[in-house]
């Protein structure tokens, strides 16, 4: 069979792509190797954080700008509740990353934000425990997302809007025009592909070494009240850097950022072991003491990591690519879908992608 656009990958970003390609008139067939909104790559824990503070790098604000406003879009399409304004902070010294670069996007985009400092830290967030020189930066806007509503959402949309839309059905072989699945073969006049951590096997072609990293996510009964926390993050100066969530279904949920170990889909281990567990515990004790309560469930996620921790999205002739979101892109699920239909149908966007192109990693060829 012929379509307009085969995309390949389902998750956040391939369900959002898959979305806005058929909402724009394009004949889509998406194909996924597990079920819906699966617990085997990225999207799935129940929460996700979502921000505009963005110390990676001010050139994410205005992608930010838009994915708030298409998050508000999609919930009302879509009748699910996917994104939780709770507010959000950024605490650690005042020269530390997460500070200094989050102070640049607020100050150079007008953002709405409060500084506190450690006492005022402490009257505001009971919870938190914060050293005499550390401060915080509180954005008001920010919050979380549900990562598996959100899939099911696009999905819902995407089949709503004509496309097709097959799972379990793994991607075998494909290039441009053309991809064979362990069911069968479709003609394409564009392929899009979103492996998530997935990319070293279907992307090679790319001669990008992305490295999979495997993430635990933890989720505890909590001493203290968290039912009307922000969501945090915490860059602290001994390299313990955590990120959290207020509570949600009945638990908090908290996780290491980074310095998980260096795994493929196929080989990482999904058990979550009591050393695990100890070292969330430890790290938390002293700036949060009454977080790490009851030992609740933990599961396993995948980072796609790029070297330089950036994104990977372009166009190359038929085919289209989104990649490497390097543990912080679920928040974009909903721009990037629309970047991805812009430059499908386009050829361009008119959204900032200049940071993500692949020759960036080839050295720039």
């Amino acid at each position: 069979m012929t379509y307009d656009v085969v995309v390949i990958g389902l998750g956040g970003m391939g369900s959002a792509a898959a979305y806005r390609l058929a909402q724009r008139g394009k004949r889509v067939l998406g194909l996924e190797k597990f079920t819906p909104a699966h617990a085997r790559g990225s999207s799935h824990g129940g929460s996700r954080i979502t921000r505009q503070a963005y110390f990676e790098d001010p050139a994410y604000v205005p992608l930010l700008l838009r994915a708030h406003e298409m998050w508000d879009q999609i919930e009302c399409d879509s009748g699910e509740r996917i994104f939780h304004r709770v507010g959000g902070l950024i605490v650690g010294g005042q020269d530390s990353g997460a500070i200094t670069g989050s102070r640049a996007s607020v100050e150079q985009f007008g953002l709405t934000h409060e500084l506190l400092d450690a006492s005022q830290l402490r009257r505001r967030f009971p919870a938190l425990r914060p050293a005499d020189d550390e401060i915080g930066l509180y954005e008001p806007g920010a919050g979380f997302v549900v990562p598996e509503t959100s899939v099911w959402g696009h999905l819902a949309l995407a089949a709503r809007a004509g496309a097709e839309l097959r799972f379990e059905e793994p991607v075998t072989h494909w290039e441009a025009g053309k991809v064979t699945t362990t069911r069968g073969a479709y003609e394409a006049g564009h392929v899009v592909v979103c492996p998530g951590p997935w990319a070293p096997e279907l992307l090679g072609g790319l001669r990008i070494p992305f490295e999979i990293e495997r993430q635990v996510q933890f989720y505890f009964d909590p001493h203290d009240d968290f039912r009307d926390h922000p969501i945090y993050i915490w860059d602290r100066a001994d390299g313990t850097n955590f990120y959290g969530f207020p509570e949600h279904d009945g638990a908090v949920k908290v996780a290491f950022h980074h310095g998980g170990e260096i795994c493929t889909p196929e080989t990482i281990d999904r058990t979550v072991h009591a050393h695990e567990v100890e070292a969330i515990v430890r790290a938390t004790r002293s700036p949060m003491p009454g977080l790490a309560g009851t030992f609740r469930r933990a599961t396993t996620c995948m980072y796609t990591n790029t070297a330089d921790r950036h994104f990977v999205i372009a166009r190359e002739n038929d085919v289209t690519v989104a990649c490497g979101f390097s543990g912080h892109g679920f928040k974009f699920v909903p721009v990037v879908g629309e970047i991805l239909a812009d430059l499908v149908i386009d050829g361009a966007t008119r959204h900032p992608i200049g940071l993500f192109d692949p020759a960036r990693l080839r050295g720039g060829e």
